[in-house]
């Protein structure tokens, strides 16, 4: 054998592979040990503990109770030593524990004879005189688990997300008998619309990222998360020899963006109720049905060519509209800006993928017939999809 096979060998042992893969990880955790007990050598420099809370939730489930959800977004675990409620100290409980550990949060029930539609402000006092407040803009019971609440916000989700989409998909017949150029026309018009749709989510995402607690680093979740769900989307949509994707297949992949932007419609709806805000909640319920009509043409805009059986049209509207219904559900029971965030950010991803997929039919067409894909006709469907989404977004945006 020759010494540079002898060599090459003992370079591939598999006990030497773990140590060099270990060696840095070790002393790694030395290092992180010394800092940890010696606070980097600083001494009395290091200073005073850093604390930061995060008021995730307020809810108030009875009359006289008022129930907090605090999150601890700071680097070392902190205690909760006094609570006030507009300016008056006030007894409390908290579960598990009035100290939080880093990234953990606690419950806390303060029994306060709050005031039916009236301003309560809560503030809560850490054991070194930090003070962490979070508002009850108006105070009103929050809605409590009951199968006819439950019925009840099922029925907003599908006022909001499946009757709308519904009544949209009624234009198909008209859709199958108008020529090439008005359907080029109606698939840039969808463009328009998801186009929308992209900004819109990427804006009600970053709203919900900036209430979350800051070590969730809510603008880079929801980019990452979105980017993510655009990558998965296109590798899974690979076809063998570069087969394009049916109209019905790219539907499904319409209804399935537009129904994780409903999600966060519902999202918001649920919300309103589930704080109290039960007008703002019915102006969200008409503005958003009379919104997502123009959702149902986007959805049936490549099915102009052929005619699939009407049970697709039934899983395409549920597809699209049902989770407003889901939306609704968790926003007014058990609303978490994080699965907010999360969910948007895959609604983002989702969007945008169809988007390059409606475009690809409008560019394919083209190509057929030798004709350029950019022209005033089809450049005018996308600028009137955006302008109808925009000013019936009117409706919605306060």
């Amino acid at each position: 054998m020759k010494v540079e096979d002898v060599r090459a060998a003992r370079g591939n042992s598999p006990a030497l592979t773990w140590v060099l893969l270990l060696l840095p990880l070790v002393l790694l955790g030395l290092i992180l040990a010394y800092i940890v007990a010696t606070g980097a050598g600083l001494g009395e420099l290091k200073g005073p503990p850093v604390e930061q809370l995060a008021v995730e939730r307020i809810t108030l489930p009875r009359p006289g109770m008022i129930e907090a959800v605090v999150v601890n977004d700071g680097p070392q675990e902190t205690t909760v030593a006094q609570v006030a409620v507009d300016d008056a100290f006030w007894s409390f409980t908290a579960s598990p524990s009035p100290t939080i550990p880093r990234l953990g949060q606690a419950t806390f029930q303060i029994p306060y004879p709050w005031v039916r539609e009236e301003l309560h402000a809560v503030k809560f006092i850490t054991s070194i005189g930090m003070t962490f407040e979070g508002q009850i803009p108006a105070a009103v019971q929050s809605p409590q688990p009951s199968s006819t609440l439950f019925m009840r916000f099922g029925l907003l989700g599908l006022y909001v997300g499946i009757v709308p989409i519904l009544l949209g998909m009624l234009w198909y017949p008209l859709l199958r008998r108008s020529g090439r150029t008005v359907m080029n026309f109606v698939l840039c018009l969808t463009v328009g619309l998801l186009f929308y749709l992209a900004v819109s989510t990427w804006l009600d995402a970053l709203e919900f990222a900036a209430d979350l607690p800051v070590f969730w680093q809510g603008i880079p979740l929801v980019a990452f998360t979105a980017l993510l769900t655009l990558g998965v989307l296109l590798a899974t949509g690979r076809r063998k020899g570069g087969a394009p994707r049916t109209p019905l297949q790219i539907a499904y992949l319409i209804a399935l963006g537009i129904g994780l932007h409903n999600l966060g419609e519902g999202l918001a709806i649920g919300a309103a109720f589930g704080l109290g805000e039960a007008a703002l909640g019915t102006f969200l319920v008409l503005g958003f049905t009379l919104h997502n009509i123009t959702e149902g043409v986007g959805i049936v805009s490549p099915l102009t060519r052929q005619r699939p059986p009407l049970w697709h049209f039934a899983l395409l509207a549920l597809l699209a509209g049902g989770p407003a219904i889901l939306g609704v559900w968790v926003g007014g029971f058990v609303f978490n800006p994080v699965a907010a965030t999360i969910f948007l950010g895959i609604g983002l991803g989702a969007i945008v993928q169809v988007i390059w997929e409606v475009g690809k039919l409008v560019v394919n067409d083209a190509a057929r017939h030798q004709s350029p894909a950019l022209t005033w006709t089809n450049l005018g469907g996308v600028a009137l999809g955006v302008a109808v989404m925009y000013f019936t977004a009117f409706m919605v945006k306060f």
